[in-house]
Protein backbone atom coordinates (compact mmCIF):
# COMPACT_ATOMS: atom_id res chain seq x y z
CA UNK A 1 0.00 0.00 0.00
CA UNK A 2 1.08 3.53 -0.78
CA UNK A 3 -0.03 6.36 1.51
CA UNK A 4 1.12 9.91 0.72
CA UNK A 5 0.21 13.02 2.70
CA UNK A 6 -0.11 16.21 0.65
CA UNK A 7 0.17 19.16 2.99
CA UNK A 8 -0.78 22.75 2.22
CA UNK A 9 1.27 25.00 4.52
CA UNK A 10 -0.90 27.99 3.57
CA UNK A 11 -4.14 26.61 5.01
CA UNK A 12 -2.52 23.96 7.26
CA UNK A 13 -4.58 21.34 5.40
CA UNK A 14 -3.76 17.74 4.60
CA UNK A 15 -5.10 15.55 1.84
CA UNK A 16 -4.19 11.93 1.19
CA UNK A 17 -3.32 9.78 -1.82
CA UNK A 18 -3.75 6.07 -1.06
CA UNK A 19 -2.76 3.55 -3.69
CA UNK A 20 -2.71 -0.18 -4.26
CA UNK A 21 0.46 -1.06 -6.18
CA UNK A 22 -0.83 -4.52 -7.09
CA UNK A 23 -3.84 -3.14 -8.97
CA UNK A 24 -2.35 0.28 -9.82
CA UNK A 25 -5.42 2.04 -8.39
CA UNK A 26 -5.72 4.96 -5.98
CA UNK A 27 -8.22 6.91 -3.89
CA UNK A 28 -7.75 10.56 -2.90
CA UNK A 29 -9.23 11.92 0.33
CA UNK A 30 -9.94 15.63 0.98
CA UNK A 31 -8.23 17.02 -2.14
CA UNK A 32 -7.66 20.72 -2.62
CA UNK A 33 -8.89 22.53 -5.71
CA UNK A 34 -5.63 22.87 -7.65
CA UNK A 35 -5.49 19.20 -8.50
CA UNK A 36 -2.31 18.85 -10.56
CA UNK A 37 -0.39 17.50 -7.57
CA UNK A 38 -2.68 14.43 -7.41
CA UNK A 39 -2.47 13.86 -11.16
CA UNK A 40 1.33 14.05 -10.89
CA UNK A 41 1.34 11.47 -8.08
CA UNK A 42 -0.80 9.12 -10.15
CA UNK A 43 1.51 9.49 -13.16
CA UNK A 44 4.65 9.04 -11.04
CA UNK A 45 3.38 5.82 -9.47
CA UNK A 46 1.69 4.51 -12.61
CA UNK A 47 -1.72 4.51 -10.96
CA UNK A 48 -5.27 5.40 -11.93
CA UNK A 49 -7.32 7.49 -9.51
CA UNK A 50 -10.55 5.49 -9.32
CA UNK A 51 -12.20 7.11 -6.27
CA UNK A 52 -12.32 10.55 -4.64
CA UNK A 53 -13.92 11.29 -1.29
CA UNK A 54 -13.92 13.73 1.61
CA UNK A 55 -14.47 13.58 5.34
CA UNK A 56 -17.05 16.37 5.67
CA UNK A 57 -18.36 19.70 4.37
CA UNK A 58 -15.27 21.83 4.90
CA UNK A 59 -15.31 25.39 6.22
CA UNK A 60 -11.71 26.53 5.76
CA UNK A 61 -11.07 25.72 2.10
CA UNK A 62 -12.99 24.94 -1.06
CA UNK A 63 -12.98 21.22 -1.74
CA UNK A 64 -11.36 19.81 -4.88
CA UNK A 65 -13.31 16.55 -4.78
CA UNK A 66 -15.64 17.41 -7.65
CA UNK A 67 -12.78 18.91 -9.64
CA UNK A 68 -10.58 15.82 -9.32
CA UNK A 69 -13.42 13.39 -10.03
CA UNK A 70 -14.38 15.34 -13.16
CA UNK A 71 -10.78 15.43 -14.39
CA UNK A 72 -10.13 11.72 -13.86
CA UNK A 73 -13.52 10.06 -14.27
CA UNK A 74 -13.16 8.65 -10.76
CA UNK A 75 -16.18 7.76 -8.66
CA UNK A 76 -17.06 10.53 -6.20
CA UNK A 77 -18.17 9.66 -2.67
CA UNK A 78 -19.49 12.00 0.05
CA UNK A 79 -21.18 11.59 3.39
CA UNK A 80 -24.87 10.75 3.47
CA UNK A 81 -25.02 11.17 7.24
CA UNK A 82 -26.05 14.23 9.24
CA UNK A 83 -29.78 14.48 8.58
CA UNK A 84 -31.74 16.51 6.06
CA UNK A 85 -29.98 19.82 6.79
CA UNK A 86 -26.51 18.48 6.02
CA UNK A 87 -26.92 16.73 2.70
CA UNK A 88 -24.65 17.61 -0.22
CA UNK A 89 -26.41 19.31 -3.09
CA UNK A 90 -24.68 17.54 -5.99
CA UNK A 91 -24.61 14.04 -7.44
CA UNK A 92 -22.21 11.63 -5.76
CA UNK A 93 -22.32 8.25 -4.05
CA UNK A 94 -23.51 8.62 -0.44
CA UNK A 95 -21.49 6.96 2.30
CA UNK A 96 -23.07 5.85 5.56
CA UNK A 97 -21.51 4.39 8.70
CA UNK A 98 -19.84 1.10 7.79
CA UNK A 99 -19.90 1.60 4.00
CA UNK A 100 -16.70 0.81 2.13
CA UNK A 101 -14.71 1.93 -0.88
CA UNK A 102 -12.52 -0.80 -2.37
CA UNK A 103 -9.33 0.17 -4.21
CA UNK A 104 -7.45 -2.94 -5.30
CA UNK A 105 -6.46 -4.74 -2.09
CA UNK A 106 -7.29 -1.74 0.07
CA UNK A 107 -10.55 -1.29 1.95
CA UNK A 108 -11.60 2.20 3.03
CA UNK A 109 -14.39 1.98 5.59
CA UNK A 110 -16.45 5.07 6.50
CA UNK A 111 -17.31 5.61 10.15
CA UNK A 112 -19.74 8.32 11.17
CA UNK A 113 -18.13 10.62 13.76
CA UNK A 114 -20.42 13.63 14.31
CA UNK A 115 -19.38 16.52 16.50
CA UNK A 116 -17.20 18.81 14.42
CA UNK A 117 -20.00 18.66 11.87
CA UNK A 118 -23.16 16.48 11.83
CA UNK A 119 -22.15 14.58 8.67
CA UNK A 120 -18.48 14.02 9.52
CA UNK A 121 -16.84 10.73 8.53
CA UNK A 122 -13.49 9.20 9.28
CA UNK A 123 -11.94 6.51 7.09
CA UNK A 124 -10.50 3.30 8.52
CA UNK A 125 -7.96 1.81 6.11
CA UNK A 126 -7.16 -1.89 5.82
CA UNK A 127 -4.28 -3.01 3.61
CA UNK A 128 -5.63 -6.38 2.53
CA UNK A 129 -2.31 -7.47 1.05
CA UNK A 130 -0.75 -7.22 4.50
CA UNK A 131 -3.46 -7.62 7.14
CA UNK A 132 -7.12 -8.31 7.73
CA UNK A 133 -7.42 -5.56 10.34
CA UNK A 134 -7.42 -1.78 10.31
CA UNK A 135 -3.97 -0.22 10.31
CA UNK A 136 -4.68 3.46 9.57
CA UNK A 137 -7.36 6.05 10.18
CA UNK A 138 -7.82 9.27 8.24
CA UNK A 139 -9.46 11.33 10.96
CA UNK A 140 -10.41 14.50 9.07
CA UNK A 141 -11.35 17.24 11.54
CA UNK A 142 -12.33 14.79 14.30
CA UNK A 143 -9.06 13.89 16.03
CA UNK A 144 -5.87 15.90 15.53
CA UNK A 145 -2.45 15.34 17.07
CA UNK A 146 -3.16 16.30 20.68
CA UNK A 147 -6.47 18.01 19.96
CA UNK A 148 -10.03 17.63 18.68
CA UNK A 149 -12.00 19.40 15.98
CA UNK A 150 -13.97 22.36 17.23
CA UNK A 151 -17.74 21.81 17.58
CA UNK A 152 -18.72 25.49 17.35
CA UNK A 153 -18.21 26.24 13.64
CA UNK A 154 -21.87 25.71 12.81
CA UNK A 155 -22.63 28.60 15.17
CA UNK A 156 -19.66 30.69 14.04
CA UNK A 157 -19.79 30.10 10.29
CA UNK A 158 -23.02 28.41 9.24
CA UNK A 159 -25.74 30.35 11.02
CA UNK A 160 -26.38 27.79 13.76
CA UNK A 161 -27.78 28.76 17.13
CA UNK A 162 -26.19 27.13 20.20
CA UNK A 163 -25.33 23.98 18.26
CA UNK A 164 -21.88 23.86 19.88
CA UNK A 165 -23.11 22.07 23.01
CA UNK A 166 -24.72 19.21 21.16
CA UNK A 167 -21.70 19.09 18.86
CA UNK A 168 -19.38 18.76 21.87
CA UNK A 169 -21.53 15.97 23.31
CA UNK A 170 -21.46 14.21 19.93
CA UNK A 171 -17.67 14.42 19.89
CA UNK A 172 -17.59 12.80 23.33
CA UNK A 173 -19.73 9.93 22.07
CA UNK A 174 -17.77 9.62 18.81
CA UNK A 175 -14.54 9.26 20.77
CA UNK A 176 -16.08 6.70 23.07
CA UNK A 177 -17.95 4.63 20.50
CA UNK A 178 -15.79 4.87 17.37
CA UNK A 179 -12.25 6.10 18.03
CA UNK A 180 -11.19 4.45 21.28
CA UNK A 181 -12.24 0.92 20.25
CA UNK A 182 -9.47 0.93 17.62
CA UNK A 183 -6.29 -0.86 18.76
CA UNK A 184 -3.48 1.31 20.13
CA UNK A 185 -1.16 0.67 17.18
CA UNK A 186 -3.52 2.17 14.57
CA UNK A 187 -1.93 5.19 12.89
CA UNK A 188 -4.02 8.37 12.79
CA UNK A 189 -3.61 10.93 10.00
CA UNK A 190 -5.57 14.17 10.64
CA UNK A 191 -6.90 16.65 8.13
CA UNK A 192 -5.11 19.71 9.56
CA UNK A 193 -1.97 20.72 11.38
CA UNK A 194 -0.72 23.58 13.52
CA UNK A 195 -2.04 26.96 12.41
CA UNK A 196 -5.49 25.78 11.37
CA UNK A 197 -8.52 27.43 12.94
CA UNK A 198 -10.42 24.13 12.86
CA UNK A 199 -9.31 23.31 16.39
CA UNK A 200 -7.95 24.97 19.51
CA UNK A 201 -4.27 24.04 19.74
CA UNK A 202 -3.42 21.64 16.95
CA UNK A 203 -0.08 19.87 17.11
CA UNK A 204 2.46 20.08 14.30
CA UNK A 205 2.98 16.31 14.11
CA UNK A 206 1.80 14.87 10.77
CA UNK A 207 0.42 11.74 12.44
CA UNK A 208 -0.28 10.13 15.79
CA UNK A 209 -1.65 6.81 17.03
CA UNK A 210 -4.80 5.80 18.83
CA UNK A 211 -2.72 4.63 21.78
CA UNK A 212 -0.74 7.84 22.04
CA UNK A 213 -3.90 9.94 22.07
CA UNK A 214 -5.59 7.54 24.50
CA UNK A 215 -2.69 7.98 26.92
CA UNK A 216 -1.70 11.63 26.47
CA UNK A 217 -4.50 13.73 24.99
CA UNK A 218 -6.17 16.30 27.27
CA UNK A 219 -9.54 14.66 26.68
CA UNK A 220 -8.50 11.16 27.76
CA UNK A 221 -9.16 11.61 31.52
CA UNK A 222 -12.67 12.91 30.80
CA UNK A 223 -13.41 9.78 28.77
CA UNK A 224 -11.85 7.56 31.42
CA UNK A 225 -14.11 9.00 34.15
CA UNK A 226 -17.09 9.43 31.81
CA UNK A 227 -17.16 13.15 32.65
CA UNK A 228 -19.10 14.48 29.68
CA UNK A 229 -19.91 17.83 31.32
CA UNK A 230 -16.24 18.52 32.12
CA UNK A 231 -15.26 17.48 28.60
CA UNK A 232 -17.78 19.86 27.02
CA UNK A 233 -16.66 22.79 29.18
CA UNK A 234 -12.96 22.19 28.44
CA UNK A 235 -13.52 21.72 24.71
CA UNK A 236 -15.56 24.88 24.20
CA UNK A 237 -13.32 27.18 26.26
CA UNK A 238 -10.87 29.36 24.34
CA UNK A 239 -11.66 28.32 20.78
CA UNK A 240 -9.93 30.58 18.22
CA UNK A 241 -11.69 33.08 15.99
CA UNK A 242 -13.48 31.60 13.01
CA UNK A 243 -12.70 33.61 9.89
CA UNK A 244 -15.70 35.19 8.20
CA UNK A 245 -15.04 33.48 4.89
CA UNK A 246 -15.74 30.11 6.54
CA UNK A 247 -19.46 30.72 6.02
CA UNK A 248 -18.95 31.04 2.26
CA UNK A 249 -16.86 27.86 2.18
CA UNK A 250 -19.59 25.95 4.00
CA UNK A 251 -22.25 27.07 1.53
CA UNK A 252 -20.18 26.43 -1.57
CA UNK A 253 -18.86 23.06 -0.42
CA UNK A 254 -22.37 21.95 0.42
CA UNK A 255 -23.90 22.92 -2.92
CA UNK A 256 -20.80 22.00 -4.93
CA UNK A 257 -17.84 24.19 -5.91
CA UNK A 258 -17.78 25.44 -9.48
CA UNK A 259 -15.67 23.29 -11.79
CA UNK A 260 -12.60 25.06 -13.16
CA UNK A 261 -11.27 22.64 -15.74
CA UNK A 262 -7.70 23.00 -16.95
CA UNK A 263 -6.23 26.24 -15.65
CA UNK A 264 -4.67 28.47 -18.32
CA UNK A 265 -1.43 30.33 -17.59
CA UNK A 266 -2.04 33.91 -16.49
CA UNK A 267 -0.98 36.54 -19.01
CA UNK A 268 1.27 39.51 -18.36
CA UNK A 269 -0.56 42.83 -18.70
CA UNK A 270 0.82 46.05 -20.12
CA UNK A 271 1.19 48.82 -17.49
CA UNK A 272 -0.84 51.29 -19.56
CA UNK A 273 -3.67 48.76 -19.78
CA UNK A 274 -3.67 48.22 -16.01
CA UNK A 275 -3.47 51.96 -15.33
CA UNK A 276 -6.54 52.53 -17.46
CA UNK A 277 -8.40 49.67 -15.73
CA UNK A 278 -7.56 51.14 -12.30
CA UNK A 279 -8.85 54.55 -13.36
CA UNK A 280 -12.10 52.94 -14.51
CA UNK A 281 -12.24 50.84 -11.30
CA UNK A 282 -12.38 47.65 -13.35
CA UNK A 283 -9.74 45.61 -11.48
CA UNK A 284 -8.33 45.02 -8.02
CA UNK A 285 -4.54 45.11 -7.81
CA UNK A 286 -2.89 42.70 -5.36
CA UNK A 287 0.38 44.08 -4.00
CA UNK A 288 2.33 40.99 -2.93
CA UNK A 289 5.27 42.79 -1.31
CA UNK A 290 6.02 42.98 2.43
CA UNK A 291 4.22 45.53 4.58
CA UNK A 292 7.45 47.52 4.97
CA UNK A 293 7.71 47.87 1.20
CA UNK A 294 4.01 48.70 0.89
CA UNK A 295 4.40 51.48 3.46
CA UNK A 296 6.81 53.21 1.07
CA UNK A 297 4.11 53.34 -1.59
CA UNK A 298 1.49 51.09 -3.16
CA UNK A 299 -1.16 51.22 -5.87
CA UNK A 300 -4.23 53.24 -5.05
CA UNK A 301 -6.94 50.81 -3.90
CA UNK A 302 -4.61 47.79 -3.83
CA UNK A 303 -4.94 44.87 -1.45
CA UNK A 304 -1.77 43.83 0.37
CA UNK A 305 -1.40 40.03 0.26
CA UNK A 306 2.28 39.47 1.02
CA UNK A 307 3.90 36.57 -0.82
CA UNK A 308 2.73 33.21 -2.09
CA UNK A 309 3.07 31.29 1.18
CA UNK A 310 -0.11 32.56 2.90
CA UNK A 311 -1.88 34.07 -0.09
CA UNK A 312 -4.98 31.87 0.18
CA UNK A 313 -5.42 32.70 3.87
CA UNK A 314 -4.88 36.43 3.49
CA UNK A 315 -6.86 36.76 0.25
CA UNK A 316 -9.90 35.12 1.85
CA UNK A 317 -9.79 37.72 4.63
CA UNK A 318 -9.95 40.71 2.32
CA UNK A 319 -11.56 39.68 -0.98
CA UNK A 320 -15.10 38.32 -1.03
CA UNK A 321 -15.95 36.92 -4.48
CA UNK A 322 -19.64 36.90 -3.58
CA UNK A 323 -19.60 40.70 -3.29
CA UNK A 324 -16.60 41.76 -5.39
CA UNK A 325 -17.05 41.52 -9.17
CA UNK A 326 -13.71 43.01 -10.24
CA UNK A 327 -11.01 40.51 -11.26
CA UNK A 328 -7.56 40.52 -9.69
CA UNK A 329 -4.31 41.81 -11.13
CA UNK A 330 -1.42 40.12 -9.32
CA UNK A 331 2.00 41.68 -8.74
CA UNK A 332 4.43 38.86 -9.55
CA UNK A 333 8.06 38.53 -10.60
CA UNK A 334 7.17 36.17 -13.45
CA UNK A 335 4.46 33.91 -14.84
CA UNK A 336 5.41 31.04 -12.53
CA UNK A 337 4.89 33.13 -9.40
CA UNK A 338 1.65 34.53 -10.78
CA UNK A 339 0.30 31.05 -11.39
CA UNK A 340 1.37 29.93 -7.91
CA UNK A 341 -0.53 32.85 -6.39
CA UNK A 342 -3.61 32.00 -8.45
CA UNK A 343 -3.39 28.32 -7.53
CA UNK A 344 -3.33 29.20 -3.83
CA UNK A 345 -6.25 31.62 -4.06
CA UNK A 346 -8.56 29.25 -5.93
CA UNK A 347 -8.32 27.03 -2.85
CA UNK A 348 -10.61 29.56 -1.17
CA UNK A 349 -12.83 30.16 -4.19
CA UNK A 350 -11.20 33.29 -5.66
CA UNK A 351 -11.42 32.38 -9.32
CA UNK A 352 -11.27 35.49 -11.52
CA UNK A 353 -8.00 37.07 -12.69
CA UNK A 354 -7.23 39.66 -15.31
CA UNK A 355 -3.53 38.73 -15.33
CA UNK A 356 -0.33 39.89 -13.68
CA UNK A 357 2.16 42.75 -13.70
CA UNK A 358 5.87 42.69 -12.86
CA UNK A 359 6.12 46.25 -11.54
CA UNK A 360 4.02 49.07 -10.11
CA UNK A 361 5.85 51.67 -12.19
CA UNK A 362 3.55 54.11 -14.03
CA UNK A 363 0.54 53.09 -11.91
CA UNK A 364 -1.24 55.54 -9.57
CA UNK A 365 0.59 55.33 -6.22
CA UNK A 366 -0.40 56.30 -2.70
CA UNK A 367 1.53 56.10 0.57
CA UNK A 368 -0.30 54.42 3.47
CA UNK A 369 -0.40 56.54 6.60
CA UNK A 370 1.26 55.31 9.78
CA UNK A 371 1.44 56.55 13.35
CA UNK A 372 4.17 56.18 15.97
CA UNK A 373 3.41 54.53 19.34
CA UNK A 374 4.65 57.79 20.89
CA UNK A 375 1.59 59.55 19.44
CA UNK A 376 -0.91 57.31 21.20
CA UNK A 377 -3.51 57.51 22.68
CA UNK A 378 -5.66 58.60 19.77
CA UNK A 379 -8.47 61.13 20.11
CA UNK A 380 -11.94 60.12 21.24
CA UNK A 381 -13.21 60.58 17.68
CA UNK A 382 -10.95 57.80 16.44
CA UNK A 383 -11.04 54.04 16.84
CA UNK A 384 -8.06 52.00 18.02
CA UNK A 385 -8.51 48.64 16.32
CA UNK A 386 -6.74 45.43 17.32
CA UNK A 387 -6.96 42.98 14.38
CA UNK A 388 -5.33 40.05 16.17
CA UNK A 389 -7.41 37.08 17.22
CA UNK A 390 -9.49 37.15 20.38
CA UNK A 391 -7.07 34.97 22.36
CA UNK A 392 -4.16 37.33 21.61
CA UNK A 393 -6.32 40.31 22.55
CA UNK A 394 -7.32 38.70 25.85
CA UNK A 395 -3.67 38.04 26.67
CA UNK A 396 -2.91 41.76 26.44
CA UNK A 397 -3.79 44.77 24.28
CA UNK A 398 -3.36 48.53 24.07
CA UNK A 399 -5.77 50.24 26.48
CA UNK A 400 -8.93 51.41 24.75
CA UNK A 401 -8.51 49.12 21.74
CA UNK A 402 -11.48 47.34 20.18
CA UNK A 403 -10.96 43.85 18.79
CA UNK A 404 -12.08 42.62 15.38
CA UNK A 405 -9.77 39.96 13.94
CA UNK A 406 -8.30 40.53 10.50
CA UNK A 407 -10.30 37.58 9.18
CA UNK A 408 -13.58 39.26 10.17
CA UNK A 409 -12.99 42.98 9.76
CA UNK A 410 -14.30 43.25 6.19
CA UNK A 411 -17.58 41.71 7.38
CA UNK A 412 -17.87 43.98 10.45
CA UNK A 413 -17.69 47.40 8.83
CA UNK A 414 -20.89 48.62 10.45
CA UNK A 415 -19.01 49.02 13.73
CA UNK A 416 -16.33 51.29 12.28
CA UNK A 417 -16.47 55.08 11.83
CA UNK A 418 -17.09 56.54 8.39
CA UNK A 419 -16.10 60.02 9.56
CA UNK A 420 -13.12 59.33 11.79
CA UNK A 421 -9.76 57.65 11.73
CA UNK A 422 -9.04 54.00 12.45
CA UNK A 423 -5.67 53.32 14.08
CA UNK A 424 -5.02 49.63 13.55
CA UNK A 425 -2.45 47.12 14.72
CA UNK A 426 -1.70 43.40 14.98
CA UNK A 427 1.31 41.77 16.64
CA UNK A 428 4.11 42.74 14.27
CA UNK A 429 2.42 44.53 11.37
CA UNK A 430 1.96 41.86 8.69
CA UNK A 431 -1.69 40.96 9.34
CA UNK A 432 -2.46 44.59 10.05
CA UNK A 433 -1.21 45.67 6.62
CA UNK A 434 -3.51 43.09 5.01
CA UNK A 435 -6.55 44.26 6.98
CA UNK A 436 -5.71 47.96 6.62
CA UNK A 437 -5.44 47.66 2.84
CA UNK A 438 -8.97 46.22 2.73
CA UNK A 439 -10.30 48.98 4.98
CA UNK A 440 -8.69 51.68 2.81
CA UNK A 441 -10.17 50.07 -0.29
CA UNK A 442 -13.58 50.15 1.44
CA UNK A 443 -13.20 53.92 1.96
CA UNK A 444 -12.00 54.15 5.56
CA UNK A 445 -9.28 56.45 6.84
CA UNK A 446 -6.64 54.17 8.37
CA UNK A 447 -3.42 54.82 10.24
CA UNK A 448 -1.24 51.73 10.75
CA UNK A 449 0.58 51.65 14.07
CA UNK A 450 4.32 51.50 13.45
CA UNK A 451 5.69 48.27 14.89
CA UNK A 452 2.15 47.24 15.84
CA UNK A 453 1.64 45.76 19.32
CA UNK A 454 5.26 44.61 19.65
CA UNK A 455 6.39 48.16 18.86
CA UNK A 456 3.97 49.62 21.39
CA UNK A 457 5.23 47.23 24.09
CA UNK A 458 8.82 48.26 23.36
CA UNK A 459 7.91 51.93 23.54
CA UNK A 460 5.92 51.46 26.75
CA UNK A 461 8.76 49.59 28.48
Amino acid sequence: MLLERIYDEDLAQASYFIGCQARAQAVVVDPRRDIEIYLDLARRHGMTIVAVTETHIHADYLSGSRELAAATGAELYVSGEGGDDWQYGFDAHRLFDGDTITVGNITVRARHTPGHTPEHLIFAITDGAFSDSVGYVLSGDFVFAGELGRPDLLDEAAGGVETRYEGARQLFRSLKDVFLPFPDHVMVYPGHGAGSACGKSLGALPATTVGYERTNAWWSPYLHTNDEAGFVEHLLAGQPDAHAYFGRMKRQNKTGPALLGELPALKELAPDQVKRSIELDEVVVVDTRTHDQVHRGTVLGALNIPGVEKSASFAAWVYDPERETRPLVLLASDAQEANQLRNHMIRVGIDFYAGYIRSLASLPIMTPRTISPANLPVSSADVLLDVRNAIEYADGHIPGAENISAGKVLWRLEGLPRHGTIVSYCQSGKRNAVAASALRRAGYEVLELEGSYAGWLEHAA
